[in-house]
C-alpha cells in the first residue's frame, strides 16, 4: 500500500505548518506528546521542586492540530488522499513537518466524521464510497433538509433571506476559482446558514455531517458544474423569499441530486 501524501512536492495541497507556529513538542517529527507533559501531569512525583522562573509557556496544541485537520481536509476534497489507500501517521508527520501525535488526533476525528477508517497498526484508510452510498446520503439530506425549507419559506421573512444572498455569492466566487475545497467550504457555508434559520443546533449539525461525507471522496466536476451547481444557491433564495414551495421543493432535490 501506497504510504504518505503526494502532491507535486511530496506535500498535500495545504501547505507545510510554520515552524514558528508549531509547539516545541512538535517541531522533532516522532515526538510523542509526553515529552511535553509535564512530571505532575502524569502523576510522576516533583519532590516540592519550585517551578521554573519566567512565565508560564502556553503549549498551542490545539491550533496545531486544527491546522493539520484543515489541511487533510483540503487532501481530501481535492483527491491527495486517495480512497481506499491506508497513510500512517508518522509519516504524514513527516510531510507535514510535526510529530504522529497531531496526525493522528486529526484522523481520529476524520474518522468519527466518517472520511477514513482505523486500520489496526497500520493507520487509516480513506473510504471508498459508491453510487449508491452517495445516492442514499442525498436522499438522507433531502428527507431532512427539505421539510425544513418548506417550513421556513412559509415563516422567515424575506429580508432574511437578503442577508444570506453574500453566503450564495461567495460559492458563485469559489466555483468560477474551479477549486474544489473552496467550493465545498463555501458550499457547506452557505447550507449551514440556511438551515441555522431553523433555530435547531442538532439539525444543523447531523446535516453538515452527512453533507462533509457526501464530499468524500470528491465528485469530479469541472468549473461549469460547479457554477452551475452555485447558480441554484441564489435561485434557492429567490424562491424561499418569495415563497414559492414548488420552486423549494424542486430546487433542494435536484441540488442534492447534484451532490451540492
Amino acid at each position: 500500500m501506497k504510504q504518505g501524501v503526494q502532491g507535486s512536492a511530496g506535500t498535500p495541497a495545504a501547505a507545510r505548518v510554520p515552524a514558528q507556529q508549531r509547539p516545541a513538542a512538535d517541531r522533532a517529527p516522532g515526538r510523542e506528546r509526553d515529552a511535553a507533559v509535564p512530571d505532575a501531569a502524569r502523576g510522576e512525583h516533583t519532590h516540592g521542586e519550585r517551578p521554573a522562573p519566567g512565565p508560564r509557556a502556553v503549549v498551542q496544541r490545539s491550533s496545531v492540530r486544527g491546522q493539520i485537520l484543515d489541511a487533510l481536509r483540503t487532501a481530501l476534497v481535492t483527491g491527495e488522499l486517495k480512497p481506499g489507500e491506508v497513510y500512517s501517521a508518522p509519516v504524514l508527520g513527516e510531510r507535514f513537518g510535526v510529530s504522529a501525535t497531531p496526525v493522528r488526533e486529526a484522523m481520529q476525528q476524520l474518522a468519527l466524521e466518517g472520511a477514513v477508517e482505523v486500520v489496526p497498526n497500520r493507520g487509516f484508510r480513506v473510504v471508498e464510497r459508491g453510487t449508491r452510498e452517495l445516492a442514499e446520503l442525498a436522499e438522507v439530506r433531502a428527507l431532512i433538509e427539505v421539510p425544513v425549507m418548506l417550513r421556513l419559506a412559509r415563516t422567515v421573512p424575506a429580508e432574511r433571506w437578503a442577508e444570506l444572498r453574500p453566503l450564495a455569492q461567495e460559492t458563485v466566487r469559489a466555483a468560477a476559482s474551479a477549486c474544489p475545497a473552496a467550493y465545498a467550504e463555501s458550499d457547506r457555508a452557505f447550507h449551514r446558514a440556511l438551515l441555522g434559520l431553523s433555530g435547531n443546533g442538532q439539525l444543523v449539525r447531523i446535516a453538515e455531517d452527512l453533507h462533509r461525507r457526501s464530499q468524500w471522496p470528491p465528485v469530479r466536476r469541472g468549473r461549469a458544474e460547479l457554477l452551475a451547481d452555485a447558480a441554484e444557491h441564489l435561485a434557492l433564495l429567490d424562491a424561499l423569499a418569495a415563497g414559492d414551495l414548488d420552486g423549494v421543493r424542486r430546487l433542494v432535490g435536484g441540488h442534492f441530486a447534484g451532490a451540492g
